[in-house]
């Protein structure tokens, strides 16, 4: 195999640019807080535009509100390698997750140009809408968005025609932004693991096999109301001890299965929540993740026969609907080998690891070759002002990004 060590990309600019980036919704404690469609995100997202452009990117909003940054190949036709994540971020954020892959693809770029250099391919970097909230941007690129817009009404009620328009997406166009099989080549995204293995592990990069699916499911259990101290044990109909039977049913059942599933109760709310009265209604929310379907909807399933027993011990009424079902999407084999061989090539350690939170990549992955490639994230921690990746890290990410394109730029 023969792929140049140079051009290599300028870590300086990359990490400064991380770095000035948070300083737009940057908050007292050092986060960022860049809501999707608020003035802070329109603010990052001109910057990103003005990056792009001096890269040597044309750049386009669809209508979606996607910024797609094109620097041109050298075949007509040719599909295009595209890379790309996320600006917006979670209400209290750390200043790395999504936004590594965003700028590091404007990096790699950037290099190629000063280098002069075009590949066969164009690439594309694509900053997808509101990642954190809706994931629309990606959903419409794949064809996947609810084309019903009170499904993507904010919290605040504003509706998300409004929101498109502001940042230069039009709602009423939005099936022009779905792309087409073969438009885009393959696609890889980099960014932080989000998580503690490479950081246990001490790889420098994590080569992805795919992005688990979900189902997340709303549970109600409805008991009935009475005195604490007045209902004899054998008389209650209570729905917290319903409840709490369920939550150990589904961590059993994750810890117990063979596999690498994950199963989680994270909301729990009890009704009337006070110390002198049996409670008479729980509702809780159940989130499933694995890399196979099949296997998720065998969790499922069993869940389901677990909440008739629940009831019919402890005489409440429990009801299960769900809420979210996100297919699992595989990367594919040769994107992750072209990683791994770039990894080998450079001296850099890798183990190969699932995604278990969603990303942009799993809705590309529908219609186009998807990889991803994850680098350390201190801690594991994400979604929180500490989040840390080190300059390093992001530096080496950033160089696998581009020695893998020029690898794929040879086998696409």
């Amino acid at each position: 195999m023969t792929v140049a060590l140079i051009p290599v990309v300028n870590g300086d600019r990359l990490n400064r640019n991380i770095s000035q980036l948070a300083e737009i919704g940057k908050l007292p404690g050092g986060g960022v807080s860049r809501v999707a469609f608020t003035a802070e995100d329109i603010l990052a997202r001109q910057l990103v535009q003005s990056w792009m452009i001096e890269a040597g990117m044309t750049v386009q909003i669809d209508a979606a509100g996607n910024i797609i940054g094109t620097y041109a190949g050298r075949q007509e036709n040719a599909g295009t390698l595209a890379t790309g994540s996320h600006i917006d971020t979670v209400p209290v954020a750390g200043k790395f997750d999504g936004v590594l892959g965003v700028l590091a693809g404007i990096e790699v770029v950037h290099v190629l140009q000063e280098n002069n250099i075009r590949l066969r391919h164009p690439i594309e970097v694509i900053v997808f809408t509101d990642e954190e909230n809706s994931v629309l941007g990606c959903k419409a690129m794949a064809g996947t968005a609810v084309l019903d817009p009170e499904c993507y009404r904010r919290n605040d009620g504003t509706p998300i025609e409004a929101c498109l328009a502001r940042i230069g997406g039009d709602w009423s166009q939005l099936a022009t932004a779905k792309r087409q099989p073969g438009e885009i080549a393959a696609f890889v995204e980099l960014h932080v693991e989000q998580g503690g293995v490479l950081e246990s592990t001490g790889d420098d990069v994590g080569v992805v096999i795919g992005i688990v699916g979900q189902y997340r499911h709303h549970v109600t259990v409805t008991g009935r109301p009475n005195h604490a101290g007045t209902t004899p044990m054998n008389m209650r109909k209570d729905a917290l001890v319903a409840a709490s039977q369920i939550v150990l049913a589904v961590n059993k059942l994750a810890t117990a299965t063979p596999g690498e599933q994950v199963a989680t109760v994270g909301y729990f709310s009890v009704s009337p929540n006070a110390a002198n009265i049996v409670p008479a209604r729980v509702d809780l929310k159940i989130d499933l993740r694995d890399m196979s379907q099949t296997h998720l909807e065998d969790m499922v399933a069993q869940i389901k026969n677990q909440l008739v027993d629940i009831a019919a011990a402890t005489q409440t009424e429990i009801e299960m609907t769900q809420m979210l079902h996100v297919l699992p999407t595989l990367a594919a084999p040769d994107i992750q080998a072209a990683i791994a061989q770039i990894c080998q090539h450079l001296g850099l350690s890798y183990t190969y690891l699932p995604s278990r939170a969603g990303h942009d990549a799993q809705e590309i992955g529908r219609f186009a070759d998807m990889g991803m490639i994850f680098v350390p994230s201190r801690a594991g921690i994400s979604h929180a002002e500490d989040e840390y990746t080190s300059p390093e890290h992001c530096t080496q990410g950033a160089n696998v990004l581009l020695q893998t394109f020029l690898k794929l730029d040879e086998i696409y």
